[in-house]
């Protein structure tokens, strides 16, 4: 699964912005599909997660209530809407695909995603 992820940009404290991610190779359908990201000097941290078919959507605290994730299997496309951005969101957002459902004790857990794009960076100034 190769993933394209785009969106990203330089925004002011409170703005939104909505990321894409474009999956090609192979669907995503049977998937579990996410958000990481990585701010400067930081590891690499959970954003947002969802198995597929039903079931929740799984958020980081620090972005429960800003942030909403949704994927569209038949564009094979996930997205991730972010509003009330804060400076501290400031990161290179990386979108994942599993190859399979993630148990959902481990969906926050990076070494359970085999596939990562190339990140899109998004930067909010004070």
């Amino acid at each position: 699964v190769q993933l394209q992820a785009s969106g990203g940009g330089l925004v002011q404290a409170g703005d939104s912005l909505r990321l894409s991610c474009a999956a090609s190779g192979r669907t995503i359908s049977n998937r579990a599909m996410g958000w990481f990201r990585q701010a400067p000097g930081k590891e690499r941290e959970f954003v947002a997660a969802k198995n597929w078919g039903g079931g929740i959507i799984y958020y980081a605290d620090s972005v429960k209530g800003r942030f909403t994730f949704s994927r569209d299997d038949a564009k094979n496309t996930v997205y991730l809407q972010m509003n009330s951005l804060k400076p501290e969101d400031t990161a290179l957002y990386y979108c994942v695909a599993a190859r399979g459902r993630v148990i959902v004790g481990s969906i926050r857990n990076r070494s359970m995603y085999d596939y990562w794009g190339q990140g899109t960076q998004v930067t909010v100034s004070s």
